[in-house]
């Protein structure tokens, strides 16, 4: 159990943030930030709106993903299924919405998983984790930029391909680790 300070000795203090470039999907920004020793420096900072992804799992165990390019890196890589939440939108609809127009399929129902930030020093960009455990095949993906694959992928597998880098994605990764400590416990 992580017990409460009496004090916050290691809070940093945020004289000052500036905006240097604002974008529909991020903002850059550089903080002039103060360590509790009184040390001050500049500090990078990424603001992005919330996102939400969805790990859809089938009666078998079954996980469905993306193979996609990554252009910043140059990588094919195998993703769930997500976006960025629209202005007013509820994450669960933004989730299930995502998953119909990137692969095609649709959940009947999903239900939160968990949250993260995956770049907690640099960004504010808060990852919504949705499970769906069941999906019905609609048709063709509406966005046909997104996916160069679309699989069904046992989830024992989908553990073997973050272990070997083909699942890189933090989102991703996390959901792979955690329906697989789920499954060990019976609880998937």
């Amino acid at each position: 159990m992580v017990e409460k300070q009496a004090t916050e000795l290691t809070r940093w203090t945020i004289h000052g943030e500036r905006v240097v470039d604002d974008t529909r999907r991020a903002q850059l920004s550089i903080a002039e930030v103060e360590l509790p020793d009184g040390v001050r420096f500049e500090q990078y900072v990424i603001r992005a709106p919330r996102s939400a992804m969805v790990a859809v799992v089938d009666d078998q165990e079954h996980l469905l993903l993306m193979r996609r390019h990554r252009f910043v890196f140059d990588r094919w890589v195998w993703e769930l299924p997500g976006g960025y939440v629209d202005e007013g939108e509820q994450p669960a609809v933004c989730a299930m919405r995502e998953v119909e127009e990137e692969t095609g399929w649709r959940p009947r129902r999903v239900e939160p998983l968990l949250s993260f930030q995956p770049w907690v020093g640099t960004a504010d960009a808060e990852n919504l984790l949705f499970l769906a455990r069941q999906a019905e095949h609609i048709g063709e993906p509406v966005d046909v930029n997104e996916a160069e694959q679309i699989a069904w992928i046992p989830l024992d597998e989908a553990y073997q391909l973050v272990a070997r880098g083909e699942i890189v994605g933090a989102g991703t990764v996390i959901a792979v680790l955690e329906l697989v400590a789920r499954k060990a416990k019976g609880e998937l």
